[in-house]
């Protein structure tokens, strides 16, 4: 099957190399792209695609804005939005994964880096770029003032399943958390489904996020 994409950044050169790394991939396609968010979000409201990757920061209507808009939208609720950032801690980063967003990436991200990066997300199935996203996280979860009390839905959670997340939160992939915890990949899997659904998380980056703003997960664990 193959992977549509959108790309959406002001920067005629970045799109132009973004285009040439997808399209040489035989199983993506892009599928649209547009130099701001308004153009953005109406050819990602026309094309439907899998993932967007989207400019954080773009006149007028901005990457952040616009992904709020993306994953706001019934209509696009399959659509995955992967962040291209020039800061690897950029503050509008904060509020793009909580909106929604799928994870992120430097647009100094190795080409064949981009591609897996795409694949993952389009299968939902992992985090992006750990070494950044991991600073980025703990950074935030070390910021009170801008940590929410502890969830209701995290009350609904099993003894396994605040366990399984834990683990999200530290990174491990459903392999890793099946070998913890003695049980096969697919369990685990099984797991993260579940939690996914009773918290209301897009994905698993919202499940980190979770797991730290909960103390689940303490930053440097």
């Amino acid at each position: 099957m193959t992977i549509r994409v959108v790309i959406v950044d002001d920067q005629p050169l970045i799109r132009t190399g973004l285009r040439a790394s997808i399209d040489y991939a035989a199983d993506l396609e892009v599928v649209g792209e547009a130099g701001d968010g308004a153009e953005g979000l109406a050819v990602t409201c026309r094309a439907v695609p899998d993932v967007v990757l989207m400019d954080i920061r773009m006149p007028g209507l901005d990457g952040l804005e616009t992904t709020r808009q993306i994953t706001a939208d019934p209509a696009l609720g399959a659509v995955r939005v992967i962040i291209l950032t020039t800061f690897d801690l950029d503050r509008y980063v904060y509020d793009a994964i909580r909106s929604g967003a799928s994870g992120f990436l430097l647009k100094d991200t190795r080409p064949e880096e981009i591609l897996a990066a795409i694949r993952v997300v389009a299968a939902g199935d992992a985090l992006l770029s750990p070494r950044v996203t991991r600073r980025l996280i703990e950074d935030f979860a070390q910021r009170p003032e801008e940590t929410p009390s502890r969830p209701p839905a995290l009350d609904a959670l099993t003894d396994r399943e605040r366990e399984v997340l834990t683990l999200v939160g530290r990174g491990y992939s459903n392999a890793e958390i099946g070998e913890r915890l003695f049980v096969s990949p697919l369990t685990a899997k099984t797991h993260v489904s579940h939690i996914m659904t009773k918290l209301g998380a897009r994905d698993r980056v919202q499940l980190v996020v979770t797991a730290y703003e909960c103390r689940l997960v303490r930053p440097g664990e």
